[in-house]
C-alpha cells in the first residue's frame, strides 16, 4: 500500500472509495479499530464503506491499496454483507470524536476533533495521534487545537454521559436522513442518544422516520418530553402516529398534550385506524387545493422542499375545507399535468376522479393493487361521504409489505 506517513481521518470522511479501474464502489463512513492492552496503540482493522443501496460493509485494511491524496483505492474485492460492530471494536468517528479528554503533560482539557493513523513496518495500521480542541475558559471563545501522541491522552476509553457530537456531525453534514439513520444504528445506545440530542428538531425527525420503530421509541424516550413533542410535530403525522402507538399509554398521552393542538389532532385521528388498512397507512400531509386554485398555485405547493417526491406527485382537489377531512373530494391532478397546461388554468377543470379510491378500511393488498394497476406513486383515501381523509404513498405501502425487520436485512457479520 502507498500512503503518507500520517493520515488524519476526519479529512477522509465521506470520501469516495474506488476499485483499481477507477470506478467508485462506495463512500467512507467510519474507521474500525480495536483497543489493545495499556501502552499499545489501537490497531486499525478496516473501514466502514457505504455502498449502493445504503448498505454499510466492512473493508479490511489489507484490501486498501492506496490512501494517497485522500483517494481511497481498494483491491476491488468487497464483501457485501452488512457491517455490524463487535463488542471489542470501536468506531473512530462515532465514538472518539467529541470525547472530553485530558492531556496531563500539558495540563489541558479539551474535545477530540480528529484522530490520525500511521502504518508500521509490518504494514499494520494503528492510531497514533489525537487532535484536541482546548476548552476555552473565556465565554464564547474557541480554544486552540493541539495534536498530541495517543498515549499522552487520558480518558479515551469508557462511556462519557456528557459527550457531545459537534465534530462528529460535521463529518455527517451532507448525509441523507436515511444514511444518517443507518450510521446511528451501529453506535452504542448512549452515543446514539447523545448524537440525537445535538440534531435540530427537523433533522432528527427526518432521521427518526428512517429508523425501525424500536429505535424511534428508544431515542424519543431518552429526550426531554417537551423536546420529544417538538420532534414529533416535525415528523409526518402518519409516522408520528405509528411511533406514539408504540409508547406506553401514559407517555403517549403526555406527549400528545405537549404537542400543538392541530398537530396532535391529526395524529390522534390517524391512530384510530387499524394496522394493515388504508387508514393505518395514510398521512394527512397531502397537497390539497380548492377547485378555483390555479395550476401555478399547485406548482408552487409541490415545490415545497419538505414534501417527499411521492407526496409531491399529486395535487388533491376538494371543496372547502381543504384540510383533512375535507369537503367533497373532486379528484387529483398529476404534477405532469400541471406542467402541460397553462399556469392560469384552474385545477378543478383538469382534476380526474375516475378510479374507485380506497376507503379507510381498505386492505393493504387492495391499496397495493390500485397503485400498481394505475401506475401511481400515491393515491387519495376517501370516506363513504366522499370526503378526502388522507393520502397513501407507495413508500409506506412497501414499508408494510416488506418482511418485518427489513431495515436490519443481512445483518450477519463477515470478516
Amino acid at each position: 500500500m502507498t500512503s503518507t506517513s500520517r493520515i488524519f481521518l476526519a479529512r477522509l470522511a465521506g470520501h469516495a472509495v474506488f476499485d483499481p479501474a477507477g470506478d467508485q464502489v462506495g463512500k467512507l463512513r467510519d474507521v474500525v479499530v480495536t483497543q489493545r492492552s495499556a501502552g499499545r496503540l489501537p490497531r486499525v482493522l478496516g473501514l466502514v464503506i457505504e455502498v449502493l443501496g445504503r448498505r454499510r460493509v466492512f473493508l479490511p485494511m489489507t484490501r486498501v491499496t492506496s490512501l494517497d491524496g485522500g483517494q481511497i483505492i481498494t483491491t476491488g474485492v468487497l464483501n457485501l454483507r452488512r457491517f455490524e460492530k463487535r463488542q471489542t471494536e470501536t468506531l473512530v468517528f462515532g465514538e472518539f470524536f467529541d470525547r472530553t479528554v485530558n492531556v496531563p503533560s500539558l495540563g489541558l482539557t479539551g474535545d477530540v476533533y480528529d484522530v490520525a493513523m500511521e502504518e508500521d513496518r509490518s504494514h499494520d495500521w494503528h492510531l497514533s495521534d489525537v487532535a484536541v480542541r482546548e476548552r476555552s475558559k473565556r465565554f464564547s471563545r474557541r480554544g486552540h487545537g493541539v495534536v498530541v501522541a495517543w498515549n499522552d491522552v487520558a480518558d479515551l476509553t469508557g462511556e462519557q454521559p456528557s459527550q457531545g457530537a459537534t465534530h462528529l456531525l460535521a463529518t455527517m453534514d451532507t448525509m441523507r436522513p436515511a444514511d444518517l439513520a443507518n450510521a446511528l444504528r451501529e453506535l452504542p445506545v448512549q452515543r446514539r442518544t447523545q448524537i440525537a440530542a445535538e440534531l435540530d428538531d427537523e433533522r432528527l425527525a427526518d432521521v427518526l422516520e428512517e429508523m425501525p420503530e424500536g429505535a424511534q421509541v428508544e431515542i424519543l424516550g431518552r429526550l426531554d418530553p417537551e423536546r420529544a413533542a417538538d420532534v414529533l410535530e416535525e415528523m409526518s403525522p402518519d409516522d408520528a402516529a405509528d411511533v406514539i402507538a408504540e409508547l406506553p399509554l401514559e407517555t403517549a398521552e403526555a406527549l400528545l398534550a405537549l404537542m400543538e393542538p392541530d398537530e396532535a389532532e391529526d395524529v390522534r385521528r390517524l391512530m384510530v385506524y387499524e394496522e394493515g388498512t388504508a387508514g393505518g397507512l395514510m398521512t394527512s400531509d397531502a397537497v390539497i387545493l380548492p377547485p378555483d386554485a390555479t395550476l401555478a398555485e399547485g406548482l408552487a405547493r409541490i415545490r415545497e422542499p419538505e414534501l417527499s417526491p411521492s407526496l409531491a406527485a399529486l395535487v388533491y382537489v376538494a371543496r372547502t375545507p381543504v384540510e383533512t377531512p375535507t369537503g367533497r373530494f373532486l379528484g387529483v391532478v398529476h404534477f405532469q399535468h400541471l406542467l402541460r397546461e397553462p399556469p392560469s388554468s384552474l385545477v378543478g377543470a383538469i382534476a380526474v376522479n375516475d378510479i374507485d379510491w380506497p376507503r379507510p378500511d381498505t386492505s393493504l393488498h387492495e391499496v397495493a393493487r390500485i397503485l400498481a394497476t394505475y401506475n401511481l406513486v400515491a393515491c387519495p383515501v376517501v370516506d363513504e361521504s366522499n370526503h378526502l381523509v388522507g393520502a397513501i404513498t407507495v413508500d409506506d405501502v412497501l414499508d408494510e409489505l416488506l418482511p418485518e425487520g427489513w431495515r436490519d436485512h443481512e445483518s450477519e457479520v463477515v470478516r
